[in-house]
């Protein structure tokens, strides 16, 4: 038995002592969990708002990258920065194809979307789909409904990228066509290659570049229409009607003896018929092989059309080759009186004849 203390306490026994239990009171509690709550709602809005940037990113990333389908009035897409791959285009848009692609989307609505770019002016430029978008245009043109036909379904491409690049892309969509002529690929070659936004200014260095995946058998054939449509512009007036082995011996004559292409390029361009125009072509085919071409009889060595070099005077861009000299620059020429032009081509041959009839004196 413990001794009492002086104050005559004895000293208490711990374990007969009951803790005191202190219960949350009604507004403790509400405190505790108003705090508690609000604490969730923070994390949960941290949370929320970093997923909504996460996904603002991926949203900017794939509208940049054409990803995202919009619908865009029809008035606001272009087609003359690029131009198609399609020779005679009037053709394609009355053929019986198009009238087809009309039933269907006036039946179902556009299924395939199509793929525009921001052009250098801030316009939208179409890259691949010219059918879906005539077709459009001619049922609004038809049918006055701008709910149903006013606007197109595509992909729009935000990004800068090379220019050759969207000629690129619009091949990949429409070579793999059956009914794609080797004229019509040669001429996007050309076309690309007089482009001023391309650094590359030879079509049939092009051909590898736009048609990479084809055969190489394939890409020599595009390369002899080049050269046809090269040499003859303005006089076949039917180059989706020549056939694969008839241009590519035609482009082989061309080569062999370049002295006749201004006899045979005015006989095509009188050409009355597809006929008459691929039995000129035939004769071509003869030149320098003995045959009845106008200069075969006497035969040459066939040059090499893609010996070139290019060089710059000032701004000024040379391409000279066999048969060739091209000058590209940012001068309108076709704005330029025609006499002084005249006076500088007379020039120009005069300082090609320099080394022989010595120095001139030359007025522009």
């Amino acid at each position: 038995m413990p001794s009492k203390n002086k104050f005559g306490f004895e000293p208490l026994e711990t374990k007969s002592v009951t803790p005191r239990q202190r219960s949350v009171g009604p507004m403790g509690a509400a405190v505790r969990e108003t705090a508690e709550s609000l604490t969730e709602a923070t994390e949960a809005k941290v949370e929320q708002r970093r997923q909504n940037a996460a996904d603002a990113r991926e949203y900017r990333a794939a509208v940049e990258d054409g990803l995202v389908l919009r619908k865009v009035k029809l008035d606001q897409v272009h087609t003359d920065e690029l131009p198609r791959d399609r020779i005679d285009l009037e053709k394609v848009a009355e053929a019986d194809e198009m009238e087809e692609l009309k039933s269907s989307i006036r039946t179902r609505g556009q299924k395939e979307p199509v793929e525009l770019y921001r052009g250098a002016d801030g316009r939208l430029q179409l890259k691949k789909g010219w059918r879906r978008l005539t077709a459009l245009r001619q049922l609004l043109s038809e049918t006055g409904d701008e709910e149903s036909f006013g606007a197109i379904v595509a992909r729009v491409d935000e990004g800068e990228e090379e220019h050759l690049s969207r000629y690129l892309d619009m091949v990949e969509e429409n070579v793999v066509r059956e009914d794609l002529t080797f004229a019509e690929m040669a001429q996007v070659a050309i076309t690309a290659s007089e482009d001023e936004r391309v650094e590359q200014s030879d079509p049939e260095d092009l051909v590898l570049r736009l048609y990479g995946n084809l055969h190489k058998q394939k890409r020599s054939n595009i390369r002899a229409f080049v050269t046809l449509l090269r040499y003859f512009e303005g006089a076949l007036k039917w180059p989706k009607e020549i056939s694969r082995n008839l241009g590519v011996a035609a482009a082989r004559g061309v080569r062999n003896d370049l002295t006749v292409v201004p006899s045979f390029y005015e006989r095509l361009r009188l050409a009355a018929s597809v006929e008459e125009q691929n039995d000129i072509l035939g004769e071509l085919t003869k030149v320098g092989q003995g045959g009845a071409g106008p200069t075969t009889a006497r035969k040459r060595p066939a040059p090499s059309a893609r010996q070139k070099f290019e060089f710059h005077v000032g701004k000024t861009k040379i391409t000279a080759r066999v048969g060739e000299c091209r000058i590209r620059s940012k001068l309108d020429y076709a704005s330029l009186p025609k006499k002084q032009l005249e006076r500088a081509i007379h020039a120009f041959e005069q300082v090609l004849k320099e080394e022989e009839d010595g120095p001139r004196v030359y007025e522009l």
